[in-house]
C-alpha cells in the first residue's frame, strides 16, 4: 500500500465527507463555496473569512485531473514536478496527482531567492514547476534559464506570458485516472534541507516512507474519522504533511489555516471544532502572550472539542508547556522529534501520558530504533551527550546527487542526526543541541538550547536564542539574543541577576536585546545571527586594538 491508495480509499468509503478547508482570514469573502467548490451561491449572512471545502470525492478528482494533465505533458515514472505554492486547498490534491502518475513530488520552500529556486530545481532534476501568483516576480527574474529546460505552470489568476495556465491545462482533463502500478520501494519525493548553513541538500524519500510516516503519525496520536487536525505550518515542509497524514490515513478534516495570528488560531479552533492543533514555539508562546495580555479571551470561544495540542521541529522550553497546561488544563500535550531526512516528526516522541517528562524529546517512535554515539560511533552511557542516531522505515534513500554528503550522514542504516543528545536513567532522550552550533568557551562545553530553555523562563522573555561569539581569551563567549514580550522594559542588569542560578559558566557574558530570526518551521536561524553580531564583535575588537 502506498499513500496513493489512502486517498483513493477515502474517496471510496467517504465521498461526501468533507476532507480540507482553507481559511484566509486576511481575505474576507461575502460569498460562499458549495462543496463542490466551483458553483457560487448567497449566504445568509457575511462568512467572517475566506473558506473553502471540497469532499473527499472531489480531492481525489481534482489529484485525478492533475495526474492526466502532467501524464498529457509527458510526465511519468521517475519524472520530477516541483511545487511552489503558499498553503492553500489545492496544495494537497497537485502533490498527490504528481505521486499518482508515479512521478516525484518537489516541494519548494515558499522563502526561496530566485537563485536558491533556480538551484533547487537544477539540482533535483525538474521537469515541470507549479507554481502561485506571490513568486510570480522571483520566477520572472529566471524564467528565460529554468524554463529552457523544463515546464513552467502557473495557478492562479492573471497567468504570465513566460508560463501556462494551471486551470486551463486542467479543464479538459478527466476526473478518473488509471492506477498507476507503484511500489513502496518506488521513489516518491525530494524534499530539502532548511538550508541554514548554505544552500540546501535534496532528501529523496520514496514511498515506503511516506507510508510509514502516516501510520507513525496516527500510532502516535491516535486520530479517528472524528478528528479535525488544524494545519498551520507550511505543506511544503515535512512536518507539516507527515503530520497531516494522520488525517489521511483516519480519513478525518482538516483545516489549511493561512497565517499564524494568535487570535485567528483560536478562532479557527473553536469555529471548525478543532480536535489537534500542531504549533511551532513562537505561535504557543504569541498565543499565551495574547492571553496575558488580554487580547484573547477564552470565554469568548468554545475550545471544548481541542484533545492534543503538539509541537515539533525544535526545542521546548519547559516553561512554555507549564504555562500551556496551567491555561488548557483539559488538553493533551506531546512533542515530536524528526528531521526531514527521518520523513519528519515521530522518530522519537514524548507521547502524551509523559507530560511528567516535559523537557524531554521522549522515547523512540513506533518502528524506530535509536541510539546516542560518541565520536567514534560507540554508544555512550546513560547521563553521557553524543550525537543521536535513528533507524527505521522513515530514513531517507540518500542525498540527491551528493554521494559524499550520504556517505557522511548515512552508516550501516543508521542515520547520523548532527544533534546532541543524552538519555535519562528512565530513557526519555534529551535534545542537547546541534552538533555544529555547541560553545566551547574556555574548554568547556557549553549547550546553547539549555541556556535558552533557562532564560525563556524569565517571565519578560519573549524569545531567546543563544550563539557563541568569537573571544580572544576564551574562545567563544555565550551570547544571548533576547527578544522582550511587547510593552515590557527590561535591562542587561536583570537578566545577568536572574542568570545567577546557572552555573557560572554557562552564564551568557553578553546581554543583546533584539529580534530572533526564525525561518518557516520555527527554527531559530543562527548562522544569520552569528554573521550580524559576529561580524560587529570583530569590528569592535579592532577598534579595541
Amino acid at each position: 500500500m502506498t499513500i496513493v491508495h489512502l486517498l483513493e480509499r477515502n474517496a471510496k468509503e467517504f465521498p461526501q465527507d468533507t476532507s480540507l478547508i482553507e481559511i484566509n482570514p486576511d481575505q474576507p469573502e461575502t460569498r460562499r463555496l458549495t462543496w463542490n467548490e466551483f458553483e457560487l451561491v448567497e449566504p445568509t449572512a457575511r462568512v467572517p473569512h475566506y473558506r473553502r471545502e471540497i469532499t473527499w470525492e472531489v480531492f481525489n478528482e481534482k489529484a485525478n485531473r492533475c495526474a492526466n494533465m502532467l501524464k498529457a505533458n509527458g510526465i511519468g515514472k521517475g519524472r520530477k514536478v516541483a511545487i511552489l505554492l503558499m498553503n492553500c486547498i489545492d496544495w494537497l490534491p497537485i502533490y498527490f496527482g504528481i505521486l499518482k502518475v508515479g512521478a516525484l513530488a518537489v516541494p519548494l520552500n515558499f522563502r526561496y531567492s530566485s537563485d536558491e529556486i533556480e538551484y533547487c530545481v537544477d539540482l533535483a532534476e525538474v521537469d515541470v514547476l507549479i507554481f502561485g501568483p506571490e513568486f510570480i516576480g522571483r520566477i520572472e527574474a529566471i524564467a528565460n534559464k529554468i524554463g529552457k529546460k523544463r515546464v513552467l505552470i502557473y495557478l492562479g489568476a492573471g497567468c504570465p506570458a513566460f508560463a501556462e495556465d494551471y486551470n486551463d491545462l486542467i479543464s479538459e482533463c478527466s476526473g478518473t485516472f488509471p492506477e498507476c502500478e507503484l511500489k513502496e520501494s518506488d521513489d516518491a519525493a525530494i524534499y530539502f534541507s532548511s538550508g541554514t548553513t548554505g544552500f540546501p541538500k535534496a532528501i529523496l524519500h520514496n514511498h515506503e516512507s511516506l507510508i510509514h510516516s502516516s501510520r507513525v503519525e496516527q500510532k502516535h496520536h491516535g486520530q479517528t474519522k472524528d478528528d479535525c487536525f488544524l494545519c498551520i505550518p507550511p505543506l511544503y515542509h515535512t512536518g507539516a504533511k507527515m503530520h497531516w497524514f494522520g488525517s489521511l490515513i483516519s480519513g478525518s478534516k482538516a483545516v489549511i489555516l493561512k497565517g499564524a495570528q494568535p487570535k485567528n488560531i483560536i478562532e479557527s479552533a473553536s469555529r471548525e471544532k478543532c480536535t489537534i492543533v500542531w504549533l511551532l514555539v513562537p505561535w504557543a508562546q504569541d498565543i499565551l502572550n495574547a492571553i496575558e495580555r488580554g487580547e484573547i479571551k477564552l470565554e469568548d470561544y468554545d475550545l471544548s472539542h481541542w484533545r492534543l495540542m503538539h509541537i515539533g521541529a525544535q526545542p521546548v522550553p519547559q516553561s512554555l508547556i507549564k504555562k500551556w497546561l496551567e491555561i488548557f488544563p483539559n488538553q493533551q500535550y506531546d512533542t515530536n522529534y524528526g528531521l526531514s531526512e527521518s520523513i519528519g516528526p515521530g522518530a522519537v516522541h514524548l507521547g502524551v501520558e509523559n507530560t511528567h517528562k516535559v523537557g524531554a524529546i521522549g522515547i523512540p517512535g513506533y518502528g524506530w530504533q535509536v541510539k546516542i554515539v560518541d565520536t567514534e560511533g560507540k554508544e555512550v552511557t546513560q547521563g553521557r551527550v553524543g550525537e543521536l542516531c535513528l533507524k527505521g522505515l522513515g530514513v531517507m534513500t540518500c542525498y540527491y546527487r551528493d554521494e559524499k554528503a550520504t556517505a557522511e550522514t548515512l552508516k550501516d542504516g543508521w542515520l547520523y542526526t548532527g544533534d546532541m543528545a543524552m538519555q535519562d536513567e528512565d530513557g526519555f532522550i534529551y535534545l542537547v543541541d546541534r552538533k555544529k552550533d555547541v560553545i566551547i568557551s574556555g574548554g568547556e562545553n557549553l549547550y546553547p538550547v539549555q541556556i535558552e530553555n533557562f532564560l525563556a523562563a524569565y517571565p519578560k522573555v519573549s524569545d531567546v536564542a543563544v550563539i557563541g561569539l568569537p573571544d580572544k581569551r576564551l574562545g567563544e563567549i555565550a551570547a544571548a539574543i533576547i527578544k522582550l514580550k511587547d510593552g515590557v522594559e527590561c535591562t542587561e542588569a536583570e537578566i545577568n541577576e536572574f542568570c545567577l542560578d546557572l552555573p557560572r559558566y554557562k552564564r551568557p557574558r553578553k546581554i543583546i536585546f533584539a529580534d530572533v530570526p526564525r525561518n518557516a518551521t520555527g527554527k531559530i536561524e543562527k548562522p544569520k545571527l552569528r554573521k550580524i553580531y559576529g561580524a560587529e564583535e570583530l569590528v569592535a575588537s579592532q577598534n579595541k586594538s
